[in-house]
């Protein structure tokens, strides 16, 4: 008998535990819940390079830069078309809420985009000491 009470204890230690988690997690402010986040919106030719919209947020006094890549698909080697953009930091409003920017692509030299292009986009926020993060892709037509 002892040993079934003892699991019939465990068993609602267990189960309030899990409630009150799960209690703590439901009343915890939702904004923290979507700290550095980011999405790829619109991505369209902007001479003489691309643009890209994005979504961001980021928590407050958070020292990243939001970059932005792009490749066209189907380029290789010396012809691989190539661009690249980024938010400085200063520019980033970091309060836990999403905001939206508009990150301007140049091309690397020699790179060409037209209208029509299958273009691989990927944005991601890097810090001072290289590391990068929250990386999001996707694959737009010009």
């Amino acid at each position: 008998m002892t040993s079934s009470r003892f699991a019939r204890r465990l068993a609602g230690t267990a189960a309030a535990a899990l409630v009150i988690g799960a209690g703590a997690l439901a009343t915890a402010p939702s904004a923290a819940a979507k700290a550095n986040l980011l999405s790829i919106g619109r991505v369209a030719l902007q001479e003489p390079g691309l643009r890209a919209d994005v979504t961001y947020s980021c928590d407050p006094g958070m020292n990243h830069q939001l970059v932005a890549n792009a490749v066209k698909l189907g380029s290789t080697g010396h012809d691989e078309s190539i661009a690249a953009g980024t938010i400085k930091t200063d520019k980033l409003t970091c309060d836990y809420d999403s905001h939206a920017a508009r990150v301007t692509l140049r091309p690397a030299t020699g790179a060409h985009f037209a209208k029509g292009d299958r273009v691989k986009v990927t944005v991601f926020y890097f810090d001072n000491d290289g590391f990068s993060y929250a990386h999001q892709e996707t694959v737009a037509a010009l």
